[in-house]
């Protein structure tokens, strides 16, 4: 068995279903909620919304800051052109490199922690259901063994009109 999860026609229903799942004692981190719609009313939709996107492309874009006035500096002093009364560094030309690899160092910091984040890499499907986009919330858990599987199965039933599939 890889999941068990259930199909919810409204988010009060799933909603029940994660408080169920919560009481029988499965971690916020193992829970899959996925939904067509946004559906921030309710307290499931903010499962797994801690990230560090926001430090990782700070980080990049320092990286990118770092890198480019390195490299600004180090070209021009290793292959210097004396121009008439002006210094051989020159900011005003190098805050268009500073800030084109400090953009690159951010935008590529951003796109590999989402390819990462997203699950893009796996090798294995994601746990997903054709119904999801059909409107169905798709409330489950990957993984479960023996015992803990049937008390996921109730835990799920917790919320009305539900159907419990397993994968």
């Amino acid at each position: 068995m890889t999941a068990v999860y259930g199909l919810y026609d409204d988010g009060s229903a799933a909603q029940r279903a994660v408080n169920g799942l919560r009481a029988a004692g499965v971690a916020d981190a193992d829970i899959t909620v996925i939904t067509a719609q946004p559906m921030e009313d309710f307290e499931f939709s903010h499962i797994g919304r801690e990230t560090w996107i926001w430090y990782i492309a700070a980080a990049g874009a320092l990286a990118g800051l770092l890198f480019a006035t390195w490299l600004a500096q180090f070209t021009q002093r290793d292959w210097p052109l004396v121009t008439g009364n002006m210094p051989i560094v020159a900011w005003w030309p190098n805050l268009i490199i500073i800030f084109e690899l400090t953009m690159f160092g951010v935008i590529a910091a951003t796109v590999i922690t989402l390819i990462v984040s997203a699950g893009l890499l796996r090798r294995r499907p994601a746990l997903y259901d054709p119904e999801v986009s059909d409107g169905k919330i798709l409330v489950g858990v990957e993984t479960p063994d023996g015992e803990r599987a049937k008390t996921v199965e109730r835990a799920l039933l917790a919320g009305p009109g539900a159907r419990i599939k397993t994968i």
